[in-house]
């Protein structure tokens, strides 16, 4: 059978798949649960095979077919060695590398091109090239970072519902309607929060936009502490001498009417995807190294 490359964009609210030919040209897409190698290590894992099992299966491609082929994985957690090591031993292609998942949607957002990106989803995490160099900013975690996230948002309105019920802070209609999804049940939201995972938390942000966006004095708060977060770090970006910036991820354009106007400093549209990054990505690799080890972690 032809070898095919496979990209993969796994984070922590869904995972997707792609299968390429040999030009590149995609020719199927599949799409699983969360892929979080960090928090969720043994689901990642079956969300990634689901994924491009699906993604093979549209292309007409028979599931047999992953055991030969290349594949560039972006991965959510990817920072941390021993979850890397636990999903290379189990990956069900033939070669394989394990990257971030920030470093594929830079491929996808800016192809080779210079600029810095930030990936505004259930988690936060920048990337900037300056000539050929790629560095990171952010991507620590749920528990430490990921400030401005979804799941951060998500984890504040929470936190805002339980002040509102014991009468320490106004409440507002957007933490009412939480309350009410939980049965105005102080134990049901600890309990909750005792197993949920970002993107358990994540789920609540476009709640906290729509509420935002209608003047919801909660969710004005929490988005704006949020947007100061992002402001701050692209504030970094920038005195680092980037002039192009790409914002992407699922609460990219959420956040665009909520973050500082930066004079001389562009804002382009993606060019594509992270899912397409990791194919373009799968392709270079692959093609320029048909040699290369069963798997590799890179940053």
């Amino acid at each position: 059978m032809d070898h095919f490359h496979v990209g993969i964009d796994g984070g922590g609210t869904r995972c997707r798949a792609a299968v390429a030919a040999a030009d590149g040209r995609i020719i199927g897409r599949g799409i699983s649960g969360a892929a979080n190698i960090l928090t969720d290590p043994e689901t990642a894992l079956v969300h990634i095979r689901l994924a491009t099992e699906a993604a093979f299966q549209e292309a007409g491609l028979p599931v047999s077919g992953l055991a030969s082929a290349v594949a560039v994985l972006g991965l959510a957690g990817n920072n941390v060695a021993d979850a890397v090591s636990f999903i290379a031993a189990r990956l069900p292609f033939a070669r394989a590398e394990i990257v971030s998942d920030v470093l594929i949607a830079l491929q996808g957002a800016l192809g080779d091109r210079d600029g810095a990106v930030a990936s505004l989803g259930t988690g936060t995490v920048y990337s900037i090239r300056q000539q050929g160099t790629v560095s990171m900013l952010g991507g620590h975690g749920f528990k430490v970072g990921d400030l401005g996230s979804g799941a951060r948002l998500g984890q504040g309105l929470l936190q805002e519902a339980l002040l509102a019920y014991d009468g320490i802070r106004h409440g507002s209609p957007l933490t009412e309607t939480v309350l009410a999804e939980f049965g105005h049940s102080t134990a049901a939201i600890i309990a909750f929060a005792h197993t949920a995972h970002p993107a358990d938390y994540g789920r609540f942000a476009p709640s906290v936009f729509s509420a935002a966006a209608v003047g919801d004095p909660v969710g004005v708060e929490l988005v704006r502490m949020a947007a100061r977060h992002i402001d701050q770090t692209l504030d970094a970006i920038v005195t680092r001498g980037v002039r192009t910036l790409c914002l992407v991820g699922g609460l990219a354009s959420l956040y665009r009417p909520w973050l500082t106007e930066r004079p001389g400093v562009e804002i382009l549209e993606p060019t594509t995807d992270a899912l397409t990054g990791a194919v373009a990505l799968a392709v270079q690799r692959f093609t320029s190294d048909p040699s290369s080890a069963h798997v590799e972690a890179a940053q």
